[in-house]
C-alpha cells in the first residue's frame, strides 16, 4: 500500500525531474520530454529556461521562470493528465520493487547484519546499501523502460507507448546484446546505493532520538524523520541522478554511450558548471520528501498493525 500511494502521489513531480535532468544534457539531439526544460545556447547555466510543446506539427518553446511555472505550463497545454504521464509504468515498477526492497532491508537489518555486526551503528547503513544494490540490479531494465516512456518521441505524431518502447528495447538487445538493458545500472547504483545508506542511517538516528530523548513516536514523527532523511540523501546524491537520467536517455536514443559516471560528471561540471549537476533538484525534492515520509510512516504503521494482530492470536 505504501508503495502504491507514493508512486501515484509523486508522479507529477517525478516526471518534471526526469525531463529537467535530460534537457540539460550537453548532447543536443537526444529526446527530451514534451514539456522539457531547455537552455538556449549550449553551456551557459544562467540562460533562460523554457518548456517545449508540440504545436502544428512543430515544437514551440514557452519561456518559464522555474519548475513551478513549468508545472503550470504543462498542466495548461497538456492538461492535468500530462502531469501523470507514465504513472502506469511507475506503479508497475515501484510497487513490486519497493515492496521487495523494504522486505529485504528489514530482513538484513533484523536478521542478517546483527549476527555479523552485533550492536553496530553501521547496521542500518549497510542494510540499506545491500538491499538497494540487490533490488536496483534486478529492476534496472524496467527503469530503462520507464525513462523512455517519459521522454518525448522524435516524431510528434508517433508518441511513445509501451509497445513502441518494448520494440526499441528488443532492437537494442539485438544490436548490442542483453547486457545493454543494464548499461545504465552503474550510474543508478551510484545514485541509489549511497542514497539508501544515507537515508536509513539518518532515519534510524532521527527515529531513535525522537523516541528516547523527546518521547515522540507514531506516524507523524516517522513521517518527519523520513522526509528529513530523504531530503538529506537526495541533496547529497543528486548529481548521480543527473548522470543516470542522461545516460539512459542517450542509450535509447541511439546517440552513443557517455563515459563512466565520474568522468561523465566531470565533463558536465567542466562544460556546464556546478548548477548543471543540480538540474531538476527542486522537483526531485518535491517528490522525495513527501514520498519518503509517506512510505516509511505507512510501512511502520502496517508493521505495527500486523504485530498487534499477531499478539492477539491465542
Amino acid at each position: 500500500m505504501s508503495s502504491l500511494a507514493t508512486s501515484i502521489g509523486s508522479v507529477p513531480s517525478a516526471s518534471p525531474t526526469v525531463r529537467h535532468a535530460i534537457a540539460n544534457s550537453s548532447v543536443p539531439s537526444f529526446p527530451s520530454s514534451s514539456s522539457t526544460f531547455l537552455r538556449h545556447g549550449s553551456r551557459s547555466i544562467q540562460e533562460d529556461l523554457c518548456v517545449c510543446f508540440y504545436e502544428g506539427g512543430g515544437i514551440r518553446a514557452q519561456r518559464v521562470t522555474g519548475f513551478w511555472d513549468a508545472l503550470l505550463q504543462v498542466a495548461r497545454f497538456e492538461g492535468i493528465r500530462g502531469l501523470w504521464k507514465g504513472v502506469g509504468t511507475t506503479i508497475m515498477i515501484a510497487v513490486p520493487s519497493q515492496s521487495a526492497y523494504m522486505v529485504t532491508y528489514d530482513h538484513l537489518l533484523n536478521k542478517t547484519f546483527p549476527t555479523l555486526l552485533p550492536a553496530s551503528a553501521l547496521t542500518p547503513l549497510l542494510s540499506g546499501v545491500a538491499a538497494r544494490t540487490i533490488i536496483s540490479t534486478v529492476a534496472s531494465p524496467l527503469e530503462l523502460l520507464r525513462t523512455s516512456l517519459q521522454s518525448t518521441p522524435l516524431n510528434p505524431t508517433a508518441p511513445h507507448t509501451l509497445r513502441s518502447v518494448l520494440s526499441s528495447a528488443q532492437n537494442l538487445v539485438r544490436t548490442q546484446g542483453i547486457t545493454a538493458l543494464w548499461r545504465g545500472l552503474t550510474p543508478t547504483l551510484w545514485r541509489d546505493v549511497p542514497f539508501s545508506g544515507i537515508y536509513w542511517a539518518s532515519y534510524e538516528t532521527w527515529k531513535s532520538t525522537l523516541r528516547t530523548q523527546y518521547n515522540k513516536k507514531g506516524a507523524p514523527y516517522e513521517f518527519i524523520s523520513g522526509a528529513v532523511s530523504g531530503t538529506t540523501a537526495a541533496l547529497i546524491t543528486h548529481p548521480f541522478d543527473v548522470a543516470k537520467t542522461r545516460r539512459q536517455a542517450l542509450l535509447l536514443s541511439q546517440e552513443g554511450i557517455p563515459a563512466q559516471t565520474i568522468h561523465f560528471l566531470t565533463r558536465i561540471l567542466r562544460q556546464e558548471g556546478v548548477g548543471a549537476l543540480y538540474a531538476g533538484v527542486t522537483p526531485r525534492l518535491a517528490k522525495i520528501a513527501p514520498a519518503c515520509g509517506i512510505m516509511i510512516a505507512s510501512y511502520e504503521g502496517v508493521g505495527r498493525y500486523f504485530m498487534k494482530g499477531r499478539e492477539d492470536l491465542p
